[in-house]
């Protein structure tokens, strides 16, 4: 099943109905910075810090109350985790999520603070997913892929809607990238509302999976090096890279350091605290000046769940 535009706007009915939009912003101080127009969309302003809530409540509005009952099981280091089990709580819903033995302590106890049960099993995302998969099976619920579940990308599609409707003349909508759910949404609503805006995705060197599944027309694993969680992804997934693969401007890698020096960037410059996967994006565009030097652009704040790491490293600005 692929995204549809029309999905987007359904989802923005239900979106809509738990949470309000979330604000914009461009700031003098970052645009000179940068050379550019910058406008921030503060996705961490959202109740669980990220985006994903968006994706959470869009599928479990679309859930009968009969699956709802049987619950959903679902594998993830962190947002996403927090995403379903946020929207599981407002629908009633039972949530299990699966992490791995390494994940944040603290991204743990905010899964569990929203009613979810966590398991906390292996030594990386893909024995998670394994553990997931096995446990699904078992208990007949619903089995939730952070990558291939079209109820997400419509829910995370609502935010671009936001940004175009709001500064319809962008030239470019920068996204982070882990599993692609959100650049893969951003270039379904770019096509219908601003054709002339393009969309980049942006992924951390150390975990390209994506990026490399990209650049081949296909789907492959990678080493998955990074120490930014939320573009901690060692795979390729089928729905996204099909919609960047025909809507996608261009894919840019950038390194864990500049994240971080994007970080503080946003803090200084912005007011505003990011996690590293939400600092990617403003990291590629204060690295391809050549891409963005001139012009009006949005990036997306993806989250501000921040560990104590990346909380202790801003003192470094």
């Amino acid at each position: 099943m692929d995204l549809e535009f029309g999905d987007v706007l359904a989802a923005r009915d239900v979106v809509y109905r738990h949470l309000p939009p979330t604000p914009m912003w461009s700031y003098p101080v970052l645009n000179e910075t940068v050379g550019a127009t910058v406008f921030v969309k503060h996705e961490n302003a959202q109740p669980v810090g990220a985006f994903k809530v968006r994706g959470g409540l869009t599928l479990l509005d679309a859930m009968s109350p009969d699956d709802r009952k049987r619950g959903i099981v679902t594998w993830s280091t962190g947002n996403h985790a927090q995403s379903l089990a946020y929207a599981s709580s407002v629908f009633g819903a039972a949530c299990t999520v699966v992490m791995p033995g390494t994940a944040s302590t603290a991204k743990a106890a905010a899964v569990r603070g929203h009613g979810a049960e966590v398991v906390l099993t292996g030594d990386d995302l893909e024995a998670a997913q394994r553990y997931a998969e096995a446990l699904a099976d078992r208990t007949r619920a619903r089995l939730v892929s952070p990558g291939d579940t079209p109820e997400l990308l419509a829910g995370v599609g609502t935010l671009y809607l936001e940004i175009l409707e709001a500064q319809p003349e962008l030239d470019a909508i920068v996204v982070p990238i882990g599993s692609g759910t959100g650049a893969g949404a951003a270039t379904v609503v770019a096509r219908e509302l601003a054709p002339g805006c393009k969309v980049f995705g942006v992924q951390s060197a150390s975990s390209p999976a994506a990026y490399d599944s990209w650049q081949a027309g296909e789907l492959v694993n990678r080493p998955n090096r990074t120490r930014v969680a939320g573009l901690a992804t060692g795979r390729g997934y089928e729905l996204p890279q099909r919609l960047l693969r025909t809507g996608l401007a261009d894919f840019l890698l950038v390194t864990d350091d500049e994240i971080d020096a994007a970080r503080r960037r946003l803090a200084a410059d912005a007011h505003t605290l990011a996690e590293g996967a939400g600092a990617a994006a403003l990291a590629a565009v204060l690295g391809r000046p050549d891409l963005f030097a001139g012009r009006r652009v949005a990036v997306v704040c993806t989250g501000g769940n921040a560990d104590a790491t990346e909380l202790s490293g801003l003192q470094e600005l």
